[in-house]
């Protein structure tokens, strides 16, 4: 199946995926970035594209255990992250 990519405004501020460029999200998503993941800094969007879940499964974090599922580039398949 063929999945297409959301652009985002070009006037605005956004992230993309490393690999791939593929917008992400807007800065005004952005919520914060005072957040640790195993691999460094992570960031919390209130909303984001392009992207697909995995199946969710408990994780301990450095905050407890959590019920997470991590996200993919929709373009790449690069993993991204997780959410809650």
């Amino acid at each position: 199946m063929k999945t297409f990519q959301e652009y985002l405004p070009e006037t605005e501020i956004t992230y993309s995926c490393v690999h791939c460029r593929a917008n992400l999200a807007a800065h005004e998503d952005l919520i914060s970035k005072s957040f640790q993941g195993s691999q460094g800094r992570a960031y919390l969007f209130n909303q984001v594209v392009n992207i697909s879940c995995g199946p969710c499964e408990d994780r301990i974090l450095l905050t407890g255990l959590h019920s997470v599922c991590d996200i993919f580039c929709d373009c790449c398949r690069t993993t991204l992250g997780w959410k809650y």
